[in-house]
C-alpha cells in the first residue's frame, strides 16, 4: 500500500464525519433559539397582563360584593389563558431543570465515545501517517451543578461584584436563593466598601430564612441583647415569669423586686378598657362645606353599617367600633378604630381603611385621598388623641401594697412614696409639660418586654403613655398604686413575634400565637401583663429614690466587673 493510499484510508477512516455532524446539531439548536426565547417571552406577557387583569377585576368584584365565582366572558378567556401559560412555563422549567443534569454526563459520555473512537483507529487507519497520541486521559464526570450555584459562582467573585456596583446588595436573597449566604457576602462587602471591621457582629446560629419579607432588609448579621426574667408576677390569680431584653443594668432586679413586694401583698389586679387599633387618612375637597358633607356623612349611625361591612371584608379578624372625623379648612381627617384580634393590627386596619375609601369614591368623586396616613392615628409619636382616646389596649392595673411590706422589701414608707410621687410624676411632670409622662419610668419595662417578645420596638412611644398613681388607705397604712395605660400596642401574632427567641418569650408567658378559643384573648394578656410589669417597676424605682438608694444601685449594678464574686456579695 503505497502513501497515496494510506493518505486515503485515513481520510476517510478519520472522525471527522462524526465532528461535522455535532457542528451541524450545534448550528440548528443555534437557530432554534430565538424562536425558543421569543415564545417564552409570549407566554411570559400573557401570564402577568392576565394575572394583573384577573387581580384588577377581583378587587373591584370585592368592592362592589359581586360573588367571585361569576365570571363575564371576558374573565373566562383571561383564567383560561393564565392556565395555559402556567402550564408551558412549569413545563418548560421543569424539563430543563430535569434535562440540565443530563446534558452535562451526555457530554461528559460523548467525549469519551470519541476518544475511544481514536484510540482504536491509531493502530490501522493512523498508522504511519501522525504521531502516537498521548496516553488517554481520563475525563471525570463534574456532578451536576444547581442553578443558584451557577448564579452566584464564587463568593469572592459575588463580594466583588457588590462592592463594584455590578450585582446590587438588596437582591442577594433573589439570585442566590440563600438567605444566609446573601448576608454572609453582605457583611463582607460592606467591611470592604467602608473599610471598617464588622468582628463581634454574629452571623451565624440565625435563621435568617425567617426575616425574609418581613422583618429585616438587607441583615448582615443580629444583635444580641441580654434577656433576663423578673417574677413571679402574680396578676389576676396567675404566676408569669416575665422575660425582658435590655443592656440596662438593674433594670430586671429592680422590677423583680416589685413583682416580689405585689406578691406577698396578694398580687395585683388588670382591666382592658378598650381594645381598638386606629388608622387616619387625610383626605382633602375643593371646599370646607364639602369635606364637612363627608364628616357628617361618616358621622351618622345610619351609615355605620354599609361603611362596617365593607370595612370588615378586609379580614375575617378585623371588626370596624367606630369612626371619628376632625376638618382642618377643607382637609378632612378620618380615625377609624378596629379590632384585630391577636395581631397588633396596623396592616389589617390600612386594609380596611382604603376598602373604605374606594367604596366613598362612588359618592364623593371630588374626594382627594392625600394619604392613607394623616398623622391623627397617631402611630409611633407621643400624641393627645392616644392619650385622651386610646390606642391598641387601654389598661389600668392596681394593687395594694401592705404597710410591713413596704418597709422589708421596698426598704421605704408610705408616707414617703405618696409625697415623691405627688411632686415627682405628677407636678414635675405637669412642669416639663409632658404628654403622657406621668411616670418614673415607664418606658423601660414597656421597651424591655417588646424587645423579648418581638413587638415593634418604635410604638414604646405611644405605649409608655402611663399615669401613676399611689394613695395611702387602710387609715394610712397600706399603699394603694396603679398605673393607667391607654394605648398599649402588642401583638401575639405577625411581626416579630414569629421569630424563634420572641416566640419562645411569649410561650414562656403562655400568649404564644393567636387564642383559639377566643380571638384576642392572648394579646389582651399580653397587654395586662406588660402593664402589671411597669406596675412592679414603678414600685421599686420610686423605692429606691424615696430611699436614697438609687445611685448606689446603679453603681453597685450598672458598672462592668471583672470579678464577679464582688458583685455578688
Amino acid at each position: 500500500m503505497d502513501v497515496h493510499q494510506q493518505s486515503l484510508n485515513a481520510v476517510e477512516c478519520s472522525p471527522s464525519s462524526a465532528k461535522s455532524s455535532k457542528t451541524k446539531n450545534q448550528k440548528h439548536d443555534s437557530q432554534s433559539q430565538p424562536s425558543l426565547y421569543l415564545t417564552n417571552a409570549v407566554f411570559f406577557g400573557i401570564f402577568f397582563s392576565v394575572a394583573y387583569f384577573l387581580l384588577h377585576r377581583w378587587r373591584e368584584k370585592i368592592r362592589t360584593s359581586t360573588p367571585l365565582h361569576v365570571l363575564t366572558i371576558s374573565e373566562i378567556i383571561a383564567v383560561l389563558s393564565l392556565v395555559a401559560s402556567i402550564f408551558y412555563l412549569t413545563a418548560f422549567f421543569s424539563i430543563a431543570f430535569i434535562l440540565h443534569p443530563f446534558a452535562v454526563s451526555r457530554a461528559v459520555q460523548y467525549d469519551e465515545e470519541d476518544e475511544a473512537d481514536i484510540d482504536k483507529t491509531t493502530g490501522s487507519c493512523l498508522a504511519g501517517v501522525t504521531p502516537p497520541l498521548p496516553p488517554k486521559v481520563t475525563v471525570k464526570k463534574v456532578a451536576p451543578v444547581s442553578l443558584t450555584v451557577q448564579l452566584s459562582s464564587d463568593d469572592e467573585e459575588v463580594v466583588q461584584a457588590v462592592v463594584s456596583g455590578s450585582i446590587q446588595s438588596y437582591s442577594l436573597e433573589s439570585k442566590l436563593g440563600d438567605c444566609r449566604r446573601a448576608a454572609a457576602i453582605r457583611n463582607q462587602a460592606v467591611e470592604r466598601v467602608t473599610g471598617r471591621s464588622l468582628e463581634g457582629l454574629p452571623m451565624e446560629n440565625f435563621d435568617y430564612d425567617s426575616i425574609l419579607g418581613q422583618c429585616c432588609e438587607m441583615p448582615i448579621g443580629f444583635i444580641q441583647i441580654p434577656v433576663g426574667v423578673a417574677g413571679p408576677l402574680l396578676l389576676d390569680g396567675k404566676e408569669f415569669t416575665v422575660p425582658m431584653a435590655t443592656t440596662e443594668g438593674c433594670l430586671v432586679a429592680s422590677t423583680n423586686r416589685g413583682c416580689k413586694a405585689i406578691y406577698v401583698s396578694g398580687g395585683a389586679s388588670a382591666i382592658v378598657l378598650r381594645d381598638g387599633m386606629t388608622r387616619a387618612p387625610v383626605v382633602r375637597f375643593n371646599s370646607a362645606k364639602r369635606a364637612s358633607q363627608l364628616k357628617f356623612f361618616l358621622e351618622d349611625p345610619q351609615n355605620f353599617d354599609s361603611l362596617a361591612h365593607t370595612f370588615n371584608k378586609s379580614s375575617r379578624f378585623a371588626r370596624l367600633q367606630n369612626i371619628k372625623a376632625t376638618i382642618a379648612g377643607k382637609n378632612l381627617y378620618i380615625r377609624f378604630t378596629c379590632s384585630t384580634g391577636d395581631a397588633m393590627g396596623m396592616n389589617m386596619v390600612s386594609k380596611g381603611v382604603q376598602n373604605v375609601l374606594d367604596f366613598l369614591q362612588s359618592d364623593f368623586p371630588d374626594m382627594d385621598v392625600i394619604g392613607i396616613s394623616g398623622n391623627f392615628c397617631s402611630d409611633k409619636k407621643a400624641a393627645a388623641v392616644n392619650w385622651i382616646e386610646g390606642r391598641g389596649k387601654s389598661v389600668v392595673c392596681e394593687a395594694v401594697i401592705k404597710e410591713e411590706v413596704v418597709k422589708k422589701v421596698l426598704k421605704t414608707s408610705v408616707e414617703s412614696l405618696v409625697e415623691l410621687n405627688m411632686l415627682k410624676n405628677l407636678t414635675g411632670s405637669a412642669l416639663a409639660g409632658a404628654l403622657g409622662g406621668f411616670n418614673a419610668h415607664a418606658s423601660n419595662i414597656v421597651s424591655a418586654i417588646y424587645l423579648a417578645t418581638g413587638q415593634d420596638p418604635a410604638q414604646n412611644v405611644e405605649s409608655s403613655h402611663c399615669m401613676t398613681m399611689m394613695e395611702a388607705v387602710n387609715d394610712g397604712k397600706d399603699l394603694h398604686v396603679s398605673v393607667t395605660m391607654p394605648s398599649i400596642e402588642v401583638g401575639t401574632v405577625g411581626g416579630g413575634t414569629q421569630l424563634a427567641s420572641q416566640s419562645a418569650c411569649l410561650n414562656v408567658l403562655g400568649v404564644k400565637g393567636a387564642s383559639k378559643e377566643s380571638p384576642g384573648a392572648n394579646s389582651r394578656q399580653l397587654a395586662t401583663i406588660v402593664a402589671a410589669s411597669v406596675l412592679a417597676g414603678e414600685l421599686s424605682l420610686m423605692s429606691a429614690i424615696a430611699a436614697g438608694q438609687l445611685v448606689k444601685s446603679h453603681m453597685k449594678y450598672n458598672r462592668s466587673s471583672k470579678d464577679v464574686t464582688k458583685i455578688v456579695s
